[in-house]
């Protein structure tokens, strides 16, 4: 039994986005997804989240737990009987809350991996870092408060990337049952993000995942701060369309 929404606060979201080779990127995608494309070229990337005050839908605020969190995206389309729809695949999430890894993918969606996180936090420069406790994942980035968006190959201005990500709200995760993957959308009133710079960034995934030479660029980071949410439970995704779809 799941909880079929749960509210919350971000406090903080980076977006980390990487532009990357379709061929490259689908050979780490499962067969029900392929990459949604932007001139050609395929948007993936890290969610460096802070959260706070989660809990089930119409509880108290001091019930909720907080948790620094990451989980690896690519944005991805797929059909189903209504036809395509789009949204983010998510291979992994890791975090450092014990709720989180214990609750994930049983209470609500989503499996996680512990992690040990490493948060250097300003108005205007934000560092986050994490290795998972299983040695699989290193993450580490900095940004820079910014007045624009600016050198990104994705994007021509802040506003097309903000429309980017907000239609991308549906996402499903790996599990470890084959066959399927767990639904979460995420939902807000306030929907709204800032422009960085960014200073470095680094991630086990893009940069010693095994892709080619060449396939993955850093494109650009961006910033959502204090966004009051709710993540409603979607079915489970099955691996393989239907045979009317």
């Amino acid at each position: 039994m799941r909880l079929p929404e749960i509210q919350g606060q971000i406090e903080r979201r980076l977006l980390v986005n990487y532009r990357v080779d379709p061929e490259a990127i689908t050979r780490v995608l499962p067969d029900r997804f392929r990459p949604q494309l932007i001139d050609g070229a395929a948007v993936a990337g890290i969610c460096l989240i802070r959260l706070g005050q989660i809990r089930p839908m119409h509880t108290p605020r001091w019930i909720g737990l907080g948790s620094e969190n990451a989980a690896h995206r690519i944005a991805v389309e797929w059909e189903t009987d209504h036809g395509t729809q789009t949204g983010v695949y998510i291979p992994r999430r890791d975090t450092n809350s014990r709720a989180n890894v214990l609750l994930g993918g049983r209470l609500y969606p989503g499996e996680h991996h512990r992690a040990r996180f490493h948060v250097d936090e300003t108005d205007t420069e934000i560092r986050v870092g994490y290795e998972s406790c299983d040695g699989t994942a290193t993450v580490d980035v900095a940004v820079r408060a910014a007045d624009q968006l600016d050198r990104s190959r994705l994007f021509q201005n802040l506003e097309e990337a903000s429309a980017f990500f907000e239609s991308g709200a549906v996402g499903y995760s790996a599990t470890a049952q084959s066959g399927q993957f767990d639904g979460l959308k995420l939902r807000t009133t306030a929907w709204k993000i800032e422009p960085t710079s960014v200073i470095h960034a680094h991630s086990s995934f893009f940069d010693a995942g095994g892709f080619p030479a060449g396939t993955v660029e850093l494109d650009s980071a961006l910033l959502m701060r204090r966004v009051p949410v709710v993540w409603e439970s979607l079915p489970s995704l099955p691996s393989q369309t239907s045979h009317a779809a």
